[in-house]
């Protein structure tokens, strides 16, 4: 089996990278970086795994480099089997989730979308052709469940939220054409839970530790999503456990 883990430098993406090393039955594991510098675990991987780990850089905002990366993988392989996408922006030293209409600004709320939403569909129109085969794959996105416009009840975040809903309403998109074009894929939106990584450190203050997860928990549970899902769910949005969350 193939395989692409979009955002693979650290976080939930190097997990998985990780985790499914330690099976033989990945033949490539593609994993995508941004910033070289900042991807040295996983550079490490490439060289302890060599032929099975392979680093590529893609920046998901940049088209070009989405369509070059890919192109490197057709170069070598003519189908995938799983591909995950876990790139996703919340915050940093110059941009936090919004808390009220007075923090909103177009360049914020861009930057979210260019990040969180339009890079997955990007990814959609590039990857089509490795998915066109008759065996079983799956294309995942991670999302979060703060993106379900049924089950906000507390408002705020706006920028991130809405990105992430955005994401969904691309997904649920490409999962009907690839329905079409590439019926034995499953396009399905993943909600982690509560990872203990970078962008949820500054709000794990109000987290119970029974529902703070470690990478490990996370990758491991949502391999298990991955493994139970059937060509109708399509276009569906999951929870960690399993359960499916309302749009």
């Amino acid at each position: 089996m193939n395989v692409l883990i979009i955002g693979a430098n650290r976080g939930i993406g190097l997990g998985f990278v990780k985790k499914l090393l330690l099976s033989s039955t990945y033949n490539h594991i593609y994993a995508t970086y941004r910033q070289k510098d900042g991807a040295v675990e996983l550079m490490n991987l490439e060289i302890q795994h060599p032929g099975r780990a392979i680093a590529l850089q893609m920046d998901v905002t940049d088209e070009e480099e989405i369509s070059e990366a890919v192109s490197r993988i057709r170069e070598q392989i003519d189908h995938l089997h799983l591909v995950i996408n876990c790139v996703g922006f919340l915050h940093d030293d110059q941009q936090q989730p919004e808390k009220s209409l007075r923090h909103i600004n177009s360049e914020n709320l861009l930057r979210y979308f260019q990040i969180n939403s339009i890079g997955s569909v990007l990814l959609a129109k590039h990857l089509l052709p490795l998915f066109k085969h008759q065996s079983r794959s799956i294309f995942a996105s991670i999302s979060a469940k703060v993106g379900s416009i049924g089950d906000n009840g507390l408002g705020g975040w706006y920028g991130y939220r809405a990105s992430k809903a955005a994401l969904n309403m691309f997904m649920r998109n490409v999962a009907i054409e690839y329905g079409r074009t590439s019926r034995n894929t499953i396009v399905v939106m993943l909600h982690p839970g509560t990872t203990d990584t970078g962008l949820s450190e500054p709000f794990q203050r109000n987290v119970p530790p029974e529902k703070l997860f470690s990478v490990e928990r996370t990758v491991s549970q949502l391999l298990a999503v991955i493994d139970n899902l059937e060509p109708a769910d399509s276009g569906e949005f999951f929870s960690w456990d399993g359960s499916r969350l309302p749009w």
